[in-house]
């Protein structure tokens, strides 16, 4: 195991020890340490374990010392294991609700004698919940909003790891010799935020034996059909799968069917219609004549294509990407040949919202300069937590400075050919005011203003608020603009247009926060938005070096937004940014 994924490990047995009620100490104990194993960079860390000598380093002692040596040798622990076979699943469960952290579970459980999810929905409900001390009727309602919107939310999976699932299998499938192509298709392929399940679609003459390889993948977990040409699969994470063969003749027609959206595929059917012909999965065929589509497709009457870009050309198009395949415009621009030449993963050349372990980050500063120059990315900017951010251990003045003065020498020394931008995410406190005064952020080469607490506030009050951090001139950019996280937590309420307006009229960039679990702003905000000049910056939000990966799922979302290299800050040469940030 790596140091990172040992401190993930260290850092939830704190947290099940927590639930069990062990002592503060011992609790605190697994939590520093994992903060002391981020704070290595990696080749010390692996030094000190080939040395044997992590427990002289200050927060490690022998035991978890002992410990973290396991972990990193044979990727298991026994204590491990038997601390979360002694814990009942709902209780772990339980910590996936926004607001509930393990002292309200452990105070849940001893106090109501509660140990699953559909417990403590009934304890909401009846009232229970609202009369244990250091709750009351609105955490009640709070947490049971949260059940609530689990249960929704755990129909979808977001993006990323869905595209994880996913594209191993589409590997594996054209690895097959039966299989001529193979493609995944739906929303994934879409490059929507979050994925409802899986859909491949696979040409081949001998479906049998592909079936038989899809239904068999060791992370199956069960069949729910299985027939000749289609079968449906569930995975362990819940996530659901549909394999469909067809005659390599058919594959194009089928993969633009099964890509959609809806909209997109009925204004398809629309104007192949007014050319005489019926666009279905099975073909483009003649509209009259006798028969079905599929019985015409059989007989031969349809167009033979060799690629999509065939098929949007039949019918008098260019070639529209599938991240805008949603009924919004895409239809009339690809007939005027208008469509945008999207941007793409190779266009951008670094990236500005990253952490590091002098804030909440798993990675030093070193480390992530290092990971951005694997990338072949010119810059890298850091953007630590300010000192608002208690819970993210954000950085005073002092600290601040210190950093800057680190990051000014590394850059200085020739260490990295990636140029490091000293910046810093400061939270917009309630008013509208920023956690560092305007002579500090000077001294920053840009800045990142975010909110991070009070998002009950009405939609006025936010708006006010993060309008007036938008107009401050020492303002670089607006950080994750709603506060959303998919699947797990609503917008806070605030008027996008007014902001977007303020951004434009003031000049301040809006991220596209390319973390899975935010990419906020919404891809469907972007276009107009773009159009009337407000800039884009793709940013990962990265909190460890393989978090900086995530830019690719903030492209997928640029994209469908309609996003140009033009639109984007990260596309910018070095000297162009330095002189934007002058």
């Amino acid at each position: 195991m790596t140091k990172n994924e040992i401190a993930e490990i260290l850092e939830e047995i704190g947290v099940l020890l927590e639930l069990k009620g062990e002592n503060p100490f011992k609790i605190r104990a697994y939590g520093s340490g994992a903060r002391v194993l981020e704070s290595l960079e990696s080749d010390e860390f692996e030094q000190l374990v080939a040395d044997g000598k992590l427990d002289s380093v200050k927060g490690i002692g022998a035991a978890l010392a002992q410990k973290i040596g396991e972990l990193h040798e044979t990727g298991a622990l026994g204590f491990y294991d038997k601390l979360k076979a002694s814990i009942a699943p709902g209780l772990v469960e339980m910590l996936e609700v926004p607001g509930l952290g393990a002292k309200k579970i452990k105070a849940i459980h001893e106090k109501l004698g509660i140990d699953t999810m559909e417990g403590l929905a009934a304890a909401c409900v009846d009232g229970r919940v609202a009369e244990l001390s250091g709750f009351g009727a609105k955490s009640a309602a709070k947490i049971a909003e949260g059940i609530k919107n689990r249960e929704a939310y755990g129909k979808r999976h977001l993006w990323w790891l869905a595209n994880e699932v996913a594209q191993p299998i589409v590997a594996g499938l054209r690895e097959r010799p039966e299989v001529k192509r193979a493609e995944a298709a739906g929303s994934l392929r879409r490059g929507m935020e979050t994925v409802g399940d899986l859909d491949f679609i696979v040409a081949s003459d001998e479906p049998a034996p592909v079936m038989t390889w899809f239904c068999e993948l060791p992370e199956v977990k069960e069949v729910t059909a299985r027939g000749e040409t289609k079968s449906s699969v569930r995975f362990e994470s819940g996530l659901q799968a549909d394999l469909r063969i067809v005659p390599p003749g058919q594959f194009v027609f089928a993969l633009h069917h099964f890509t959609g959206s809806k909209d997109h595929n009925v204004a398809m059917r629309q104007r192949a219609l007014e050319r005489g012909l019926s666009l279905s999965e099975w073909g483009l065929v003649p509209a009259d004549g006798e028969g079905t589509a599929k019985e015409k497709a059989e007989r031969g009457e349809s167009k033979e294509v060799a690629d999509e870009a065939g098929l949007f050309k039949a019918l008098d198009m260019t070639f529209v990407p599938p991240a805008l395949r949603e009924g919004l415009g895409e239809i009339e621009a690809a007939e005027a040949g208008e469509l945008p030449q999207l941007i793409e993963v190779g266009d951008l050349r670094g990236a500005f919202h990253n952490h590091t372990t002098a804030s909440d980050g798993r990675n030093t500063l070193a480390e992530m300069v290092t990971a951005a120059e694997a990338l072949g990315w010119d810059y890298l900017g850091i953007a630590d937590h300010s000192k608002a951010s208690f819970q993210a251990n954000g950085l005073d003045e002092e600290r601040l400075l210190k950093q800057v003065e680190e990051i000014r020498a590394l850059n200085e020394s020739g260490r990295f050919k990636t140029h490091v931008f000293a910046g810093s995410e400061v939270d917009i406190l309630t008013d509208g005011r920023l956690d560092f005064a305007d002579e500090v952020m000077a001294q920053l080469d840009y800045v990142v203003a975010s909110v991070h607490n009070a998002f009950a506030q009405d939609e006025d009050t936010m708006t006010k608020r993060i309008i007036r951090a938008v107009e401050n001139p020492q303002v670089t950019m607006l950080g994750h603009a709603t506060g959303r996280l998919l699947l797990r937590r609503e917008p806070y309420k605030v008027n996008l247009a007014k902001v977007i307006d303020a951004a434009i009229a003031n000049d301040t960039i809006i991220e596209l926060n390319a973390s899975p679990w935010r990419l906020d702003l919404d891809w469907r905000l972007w276009r107009k938005a773009a159009e009337r000049g407000l800039l884009c910056a793709i940013n990962p939000d990265a909190h460890e070096c393989d978090g900086l990966q995530h830019v690719r799922a903030g492209v997928s979302a640029a994209r469908k937004g309609w996003l140009q290299p033009k639109h984007v800050l990260n596309t910018w040469t070095l000297e162009q940014v330095k002189a934007r940030f002058s």
